[in-house]
């Protein structure tokens, strides 16, 4: 079979697999809370795969295997944060978010928790709205990128084209599907994903013949040591820090938050949990390993790095039916998270903007259409940004990543945890968190080298718990923070 002409009819058959379970879902989805939390009804494998499906997005065959092929064992940081950052997220996030977000008016949203949890109907709902959406813009248009490179590379085509392909792909189903479209295509994405990463690096190094370490030691000594970068400077406790900090920011991630709220009841969560580290475990793995592959495999080095899993799955030691389904992989990691990203900037514009400030009575039915509409406008935006081809995958999410860790995670966890913690104290922390990245971000040079997660985090800490003590004691905190832990 032509090679081409494989890839084609895999892309095809899986697109349509994913539209198919759209229309699927669409018929089973009646009112707001079956859009954006498919009725609180799913169980431990979709909800633990779907969200790592959507967390790990096109970053983790792309932007996670290219900084290893760049960096050798130095990525191993970045991978060593995000694992225990899963880890705890549904250790200590899971069960009370699950239990509080229905105690708290059966909160549908991250914007809708806070205000529930703390008595304010629209300052805190409308801060926290805007921070989803602009941090979401540049997410999902990371993935949107993430999916220009990949039509690019497979079919040929011009990048602008390739970029509004996957965008529309994306749309299609997320539109009219919501919540369970999301899951139970990334239950077949995440599967997809970590099979992909597991057979590549694999079938790569049997064909090279060599250990990884073994790999790395004959193409540059540096690459073996995790306390120096690829040209054998030391990291320094910036960079080393930087890097573990990425696990910081799983606690305010509101497409991940919101598999915690969807999934059935809390005796699921342990199981879940399990399902969760296991499959992050050898998806961070298998990029890590994609990465060294590419280096033993390639004799020139790659223009772009971030290319690597593509330019391994296009070589010639897979069948082209395989390379399809492989390639498909990719797909499927980009749509698990762009999928997520916006079903959640829809359900924030139509239950934390629309609702709130617009038309307060307006029925669960229009606001699920005016979510559709939602998920359309949004990716054009999205879709917008993405046209440059010169965006870096990793920098998009690295950006983002940090703006919902710092804005949303202090406030997440104090607010499971601290009932001393009040709406001031919140609306701080969310401020403090948000602002500290966007303005971080744009100093260089010494101590702003560290990732702005760190500071924002930090600072938003202290903003939550200074700005709560200096205010008026919430009388109802004890009795939700008892409710979190039923």
């Amino acid at each position: 079979m032509n090679e081409n002409l494989a890839v084609i009819l895999t892309f095809v058959v899986y697109i349509s697999l994913m539209l198919g379970i759209g229309i699927w879902s669409y018929r089973r989805t009646h009112n707001l809370s079956d859009y954006v939390l498919g009725g609180r009804s799913l169980g431990a494998w979709p909800s633990a795969l779907s969200a790592g499906a959507s967390d790990m997005s096109g970053w983790l065959l792309l932007g996670m295997p290219g900084y290893a092929y760049a960096a050798g064992w130095e990525a191993s940081w970045m991978a060593a944060g995000l694992f225990v950052g899963t880890y705890l997220n549904w250790l200590l996030v899971a069960p009370r978010l699950r239990s509080l977000s229905q105690y708290a008016n059966d909160s549908l949203t991250l914007p809708d928790y806070f205000s529930n949890r703390f008595g304010d109907k629209l300052v805190i709902r409308s801060i926290s709205a805007f921070f989803i959406l602009l941090f979401f813009t540049f997410y999902t248009s990371s993935g949107l990128v993430a999916g220009g490179k990949l039509f690019e590379s497979v079919f040929g085509i011009d990048y602008r084209w390739a970029v509004s392909l996957g965008t529309l792909a994306v749309v299609s189903y997320t539109m009219f599907g919501g919540y369970l479209a999301v899951v139970w295509t990334d239950l077949i994405q995440g599967l997809l994903m970590v099979v992909a990463l597991v057979i590549v690096p694999i079938m790569v190094l049997i064909l090279v013949g060599q250990s990884p370490n073994e790999l790395l030691a004959s193409k540059n000594p540096a690459l073996l040591d995790p306390l120096t970068n690829a040209e054998g400077s030391p990291l320094g406790w910036l960079g080393i820090v930087s890097l573990v900090a990425w696990g910081m920011g799983y606690f305010g991630q509101p497409h991940i938050l919101a598999r915690f709220k969807g999934i059935k009841n809390r005796q699921e969560i342990p199981y879940a949990r399990r399902i969760a580290a296991s499959w992050t475990a050898l998806g961070l793995g298998g990029a890590f390993l994609v990465g060294v592959a590419g280096i033993g495999y390639f004799d020139t080095p790659l223009e772009d790095p971030e290319t690597v899993f593509m330019s391994l799955v296009q070589s010639t030691i897979f069948h082209p039916v395989v390379a399809g389904v492989l390639l498909a992989a990719i797909l499927a990691a980009i749509m698990s998270t762009a999928d997520s990203q916006l079903l959640v900037c829809s359900s924030v514009l139509a239950e934390d903007v629309y609702r709130p400030l617009i038309q307060p009575d307006v029925s669960s039915e229009a606001l699920v259409r005016i979510g559709r509409i939602t998920v359309v406008l949004v990716a054009i935006i999205a879709w917008y940004l993405a046209l440059d081809p010169e965006r870096s995958v990793l920098g998009l999410v690295a950006y983002a990543w940090a703006g919902f860790g710092a804005a949303f995670g202090p406030a997440v966890l104090l607010s499971l945890y601290w009932p001393r913690m009040n709406k001031f104290g919140c609306l701080a922390g969310i401020l403090v968190g948000g602002v500290t990245v966007v303005t971080w971000k744009q100093l260089q040079g010494g101590l702003f080298e560290l990732y702005e997660i760190v500071p924002g985090f930090l600072f938003a800490v202290i903003a939550i718990v200074v700005v709560s003590l200096l205010t008026p004691v919430q009388n109802n905190g004890a009795e939700f923070i008892k409710q979190a832990r039923s």
